[in-house]
């Protein structure tokens, strides 16, 4: 773990952590109270990176648009590159855009397509995490970085040990997605049997935003489940 904090001793350590505590709880209550009200919604995760003008940013601002007229909100995470797309596509659609925040030393800062009601700011990935799984009926993955990645594959993994019931998974990108699966068929299922050939099943890789509609659609008519509306 390395050494621990210059300057800091155990015994303060321990004891900011026992007052953390009551942040987190704070973090969770706010958040069921402000989520609990949006209705149905669909995440849409991606890079903070990625610029107006990209084909990808386009891509997710016409994606959530359609969402919208879907019937559905987007969730984003309240930033700027793929997640402004996604609130802007909401707003333009007229539909509801939430954005779930986190306060970090670069790159993250409110985008202004939020619903002012709806942007919520966290301390905590874990607790903001949670908001993004229990309140989404499906995710819409754009190209990202390591946050994306991590919030990919904790939602995989939720479904994979049914902790949470099956959502759709959507990839957008095959250029930038086709690698990453090719290698986990052939090293983690074919080569060492890390994972079951039904777990290829929980994600789908498209490239069109009608692409990711039917996909939504299809899956609540084909399990006859309702998408809470």
């Amino acid at each position: 773990m390395g050494k621990v904090q210059q300057n800091r001793s155990w015994n303060a350590i321990k004891a900011n952590d026992s007052w953390a505590i009551f942040k987190i709880m704070g973090e969770f209550v706010n958040g069921y109270e402000k989520m609990s009200q949006i209705g149905p919604c669909v995440s849409i995760f991606g890079s903070a990176r990625i610029r107006p003008g990209d084909k990808y940013y386009d891509l997710a601002e016409k994606i959530a648009y359609k969402i919208v007229n879907h019937g559905y909100g987007v969730i984003t995470g309240g930033g700027p590159g793929i997640m402004e797309a996604g609130n802007k596509g909401a707003h333009l659609g007229g539909g509801t855009s939430v954005g779930l925040n986190i306060e970090l030393p670069f790159e993250q800062h409110d985008n202004p397509y939020i619903d002012s009601d709806k942007n919520l700011n966290f301390d905590y990935f874990f607790v903001r995490k949670v908001m993004f799984v229990k309140y989404a009926q499906g995710f819409v993955v754009m190209p990202g970085g390591f946050g994306t990645l991590d919030e990919l594959f904790e939602a995989i993994t939720l479904i994979q040990t049914r902790k949470i019931d099956k959502f759709p998974i959507i990839l957008v990108g095959t250029e930038f997605w086709g690698g990453l699966f090719e290698w986990i068929r052939e090293t983690l299922l074919e080569r060492h049997r890390n994972i079951s050939p039904q777990d290829m099943d929980l994600v789908k890789i498209v490239d069109t935003a009608d692409e990711v509609l039917d996909i939504i659609d299809s899956f609540y008519q084909d399990t006859n489940l309702s998408p809470n509306f």
